[in-house]
C-alpha cells in the first residue's frame, strides 16, 4: 500500500497552477486547452480558500488573466469567492461583460451586489445590460442599499410562501426545486399574504410532520422576529448577540418581505469595517491594498497620507527649536521629552477607542461632545495625576533633583487632560463636519499631544532653570 501523498507546499502549489496555464496556453487544440483547465478547476478545489488566496496572490497579472479566461463560469465564480474584494473586482474589470455577467449569475446574491459597487460604472452598466433582465433589476436593487445596512447584506435566496399553501403543495414545490435550492442555507420557510407581508416563520420539522392538506398558517410560528432593511450594522450585532438566530428576515417600511440576513454576514461585515478603519488609521488610504497591487498605486496611497504626517510632525519639531537654549541647559530634559508624549498619547488614544465603539453603537452623538469631554475629564485628572507622581519619582530618584520630577510630572499630568480631551471630543467633531473620525483621529491627536507635551515641559522647565541646573 503507497504512503499518502505529502500535502504541497505554497511554492508548490502556485508553480503547479502556473505550469498547467502555460501548457493550456501552449496547446493549440481547443479539446486540449479544455482538459487542461477542467485539471485546473479540480486542481483549485482541492485547495481551501485561504490557499487558493495565497497561490492566486503569487501569479503574475498575465497569468491571472488567463486562469479566470479559461475557467467556465461556474469554477470562476468559486475562485472569486475565494479571493478578496478587490482581487474578484479586478478580475470582473478585465473580463468581457458576458464572461462577467454569466460569473456574477452563479454568485450569492449579495455577493453579486458587493461585486457590482466596487466596479467603475461603465462596467457596471455592460455587465447589467447583458444578465438576464430579472437578475439584473434585483441585483441592482439590492446594490443600491447602503453596504453596512441590512439591506446591503442581505441575501435574496430564501424560502417565502403564501400563507394559503398547504403542507403538501409547499413540499411538492420544494422537491421540483432541488437543484436551486441546494444552494440555499435553509434554516426556517417564511410565510406571507398575498400582499408578500411577513407573517410568520415555519420550522422544516413541522413541515414534513403536518398533515399534507392542512394549510402552512394553520400551524407557522406568528409574529416572528424580523429587521428593517435600513437597520444599521451595530443593530444588528446587537440583535444577533441578544439572540441565538441563524439569519433573520428583512422587511420593508411595510412588512414586505424582502431577503434574509445571516449572522455570518454581520460578522464578517463588522469585522472588515474595523479593519478597513484599522488601515486608514494607519495610513492606509484610498481602499483595501494587497501586495500583489502595482507598486507605484500602493506607494501613492500612502505618500498621500504620510507627506501630510511631515507638515503635522514639523509642528512638534517647532516647538523644541523654539526652546534650543532650554534644551542644552538642561539636556536631561531630552529623555522626558518621547516618554510624555507617548504616555499622552497612549491615554488619547484610549479615549479615541471608547468614543469610536460608542459612535458606532449610536451611544453618543456628534452633539454629544461636551458630555465626552466631561466624562474624559474626571478619568483624565485621575490618571494624569497617578502618572505624573510616578514619572516625577523616578526622575527625582535618578537625578537628585526635585525640581526636574516637579517639571516632567506637572508636564505629563496636564499633557494627559490634553489628550483625553482631543480623544474622546474629536471624533464626533470630525463626524459632526462630515469627515471620517477614524482616518483623522490618530493623526491630530498625536500631532497636538506632541505640541502640547513639548511645550509644556520646556516652557515649565524656563521658568525654573535656575533650580534645574542649579545655577
Amino acid at each position: 500500500m503507497s504512503e499518502p501523498a505529502e500535502p504541497l507546499t505554497p511554492e508548490e502549489t502556485w508553480s503547479t497552477l502556473q505550469r498547467l496555464l502555460d501548457r493550456a496556453e501552449q496547446e493549440s487544440s481547443p479539446e486540449a486547452r479544455e482538459a487542461i483547465m477542467e485539471t485546473v478547476a479540480l486542481f483549485l478545489q482541492t485547495l481551501g480558500p485561504s490557499d487558493t488566496a495565497r497561490c492566486f496572490d503569487r501569479l503574475d497579472e498575465d497569468h491571472r488573466d488567463r486562469l479566470f479566461e479559461y475557467l467556465d463560469a461556474e469554477s470562476a465564480a468559486d475562485l472569486i469567492e475565494s479571493l478578496p474584494t478587490v482581487q474578484g473586482t479586478e478580475l470582473l474589470e478585465h473580463a468581457a461583460p458576458e464572461k462577467a455577467a454569466a460569473i456574477l449569475e452563479e454568485l450569492p446574491s449579495d455577493e453579486q451586489a458587493d461585486l457590482l459597487t466596487t466596479l467603475e460604472p461603465e462596467s457596471f452598466e455592460s455587465i447589467l445590460a447583458v444578465m438576464d433582465p430579472d437578475v439584473a433589476e434585483a441585483t441592482a436593487a439590492l446594490a443600491a442599499y447602503p453596504p453596512y445596512t441590512a439591506g446591503g447584506l442581505m441575501v435574496r435566496e430564501i424560502l417565502a410562501y403564501e400563507q394559503s399553501a398547504t403542507a403538501a403543495e409547499v413540499i411538492e414545490n420544494l422537491r421540483r426545486r432541488i437543484d436551486e435550492v441546494d444552494d440555499y442555507d435553509v434554516q426556517y420557510i417564511y410565510v406571507t399574504d398575498e400582499d408578500d407581508r411577513l407573517v410568520g416563520v415555519l420550522r422544516l420539522r413541522d413541515l414534513l410532520l403536518a398533515r399534507g392538506s392542512r394549510p402552512i398558517r394553520s400551524f407557522m410560528i406568528t409574529d416572528p422576529v424580523s429587521v428593517r432593511v435600513e437597520k444599521p450594522l451595530e443593530a444588528l450585532v446587537d440583535v444577533f448577540e441578544q439572540r441565538s438566530f441563524l439569519g433573520l428576515p428583512v422587511v420593508d417600511d411595510e412588512q414586505r418581505l424582502l431577503g434574509l440576513v445571516h449572522r455570518d454576514s454581520v460578522d464578517n461585515a463588522f469585522h472588515e469595517r474595523d479593519i478597513g478603519a484599522h488601515l486608514r488609521e494607519h495610513g492606509i488610504v484610498g481602499g483595501e491594498e494587497l501586495r500583489s497591487m502595482p507598486i507605484a498605486l500602493r506607494a501613492g496611497r500612502r505618500l498621500s497620507w504620510l507627506s501630510v504626517n511631515i507638515v503635522l510632525n514639523l509642528m512638534a519639531a517647532s516647538v523644541i527649536a523654539a526652546y534650543q537654549d532650554t534644551l542644552s541647559a538642561a539636556i536631561t530634559l531630552a529623555v522626558f521629552l518621547p516618554i510624555i508624549s507617548d504616555m499622552s498619547g497612549c491615554s488619547g488614544n484610549q479615549a479615541v477607542a471608547v468614543s469610536m465603539r460608542e459612535l458606532s453603537l449610536g451611544i453618543v452623538k456628534p452633539l454629544d461632545v461636551f458630555y465626552v469631554w466631561r466624562k474624559e475629564i474626571a478619568v483624565g485628572a485621575i490618571n494624569g495625576i497617578v502618572l505624573g507622581l510616578l514619572l516625577a519619582g523616578t526622575a527625582w530618584l535618578w537625578k537628585g533633583n526635585p525640581m526636574l520630577g516637579v517639571v516632567v510630572g506637572t508636564a505629563l499630568a496636564i499633557n494627559t487632560l490634553v489628550a483625553v480631551s482631543i480623544g474622546g471630543s474629536v471624533p464626533l467633531l470630525l463626524k459632526r463636519f462630515g469627515m471620517d473620525p477614524a482616518l483623522a483621529s490618530g493623526p491630530i491627536l498625536t500631532t497636538l499631544t506632541d505640541v502640547c507635551g513639548f511645550f509644556l515641559v520646556l516652557s515649565i522647565a524656563s521658568t525654573f532653570m535656575s533650580q534645574l541646573t542649579g545655577t
